[in-house]
């Protein structure tokens, strides 16, 4: 099967294991949860090696579907919340590994959240990929997984069809990315915002959206004006146009736009622009004109000139490297 992304199916198998966290578990599935509610076509499926289990904080869950009747299909994503791990030889019973191999060799994305890590490592799913875990793991699965290219002070990885993300609330952080690469910014963002996220930026600038960030607010006003220029990127505005978006002033909507955001409507504006190009040029086979065009760039030139004045590469330097194909 190709490593080539799929097309989202929308169905998301969460393989619930013994000694599961529940902020692993709960904090993503909520994300999709919250999507489906807007309308992103999200279905949430919970499958389990055994019916039953209790969790690492000691709540029993049960009504979980048996493995070998579940079967994952192209599209589709396995998300693997991370279980308290024992420390002995055997992490992962092994129908779980083949479950999960099998399911990745059938075309599914699969998705870890902390020391779900583990599991796609015995399945040999990080072999030549770049991953993260937990800070506090991070030495134990290079020693365990010495092919795998283990990356530290980073909230997440996307390599392929395999993503891995850190400890606990990073979780969030990566169904909120997934949601976006499948569904679009502008979902994500509303996602963002009906679960009351704040939204930071680790050492890894590249980690959250400009989509995202900014949006840590509860100035109605403010969030209409993002939202309409997250949704009309190709669009020219006048600042006049944008406050009656707002229902302000346009001196009104750039002295409550800078008092939450940090920067103006315009400055906002280009970071989304920007984001987008990025997004396309790394995941689409658009040509550097086309996706001028889609992110409201006057020509190509004007976006080659952005790209290098922010990246310090020009477009072609974005562009995705090939991926492993097993």
């Amino acid at each position: 099967m190709s490593d080539e992304t799929n097309e989202c199916t929308g169905r998301v198998l969460v393989l619930v294991l013994p000694q599961v966290n529940l902020l692993d578990l709960g904090g993503p599935v909520q994300v999709f949860d919250a999507a489906a509610h807007f309308g992103g076509g999200y279905r949430l499926e919970y499958v389990g090696e055994a019916d039953g289990l209790r969790s690492a904080q000691g709540l029993q869950l049960a009504g979980l579907a048996p493995l070998p009747t579940t079967r994952p299909t192209a599209g589709d994503l396995v998300l693997v919340p991370g279980p308290r791990l024992t420390g002995s030889d055997r992490l992962v019973e092994p129908a779980v590994v083949r479950w999960v191999r099998e399911a990745y060799d059938a075309g599914a994305r699969v998705a870890s959240v902390c020391s779900g890590a583990a599991v796609l490592g015995e399945a040999g799913l990080l072999d030549g990929r770049s991953c993260t875990t937990h800070w506090s793991l991070t030495s134990a699965m290079r020693e365990r997984y010495p092919r795998a290219r283990v990356r530290e002070a980073a909230l997440y990885v996307h390599d392929g069809r395999i993503s891995t993300s850190a400890g606990i609330s990073s979780g969030i952080d990566l169904a909120l990315s997934l949601v976006e690469r499948d569904r679009g910014p502008e979902l994500a963002a509303r996602v963002a915002r009906e679960l009351v996220l704040y939204l930071r930026r680790d050492g890894d600038a590249t980690q959250i959206s400009p989509f995202l960030k900014h949006r840590d607010h509860v100035q109605p006003a403010v969030h209409r004006v993002q939202d309409h220029l997250a949704q009309h990127l190709d669009a020219a505005f006048t600042l006049r146009e944008l406050a009656g978006v707002a229902g302000l002033s346009p001196r009104g909507l750039t002295r409550a736009f800078t008092a939450v955001t940090g920067i103006t409507p315009f400055a906002y504006q280009r970071q989304l622009r920007l984001e987008r190009a990025r997004s396309l040029l790394s995941g689409t086979g658009l040509t550097v004109e086309a996706v001028a065009a889609r992110c409201g760039f006057r020509d190509a030139r004007q976006l080659r000139r952005v790209v290098v004045d922010a990246f310090g590469v020009p477009p072609s330097r974005l562009r995705a490297p090939l991926r492993p194909t097993a």
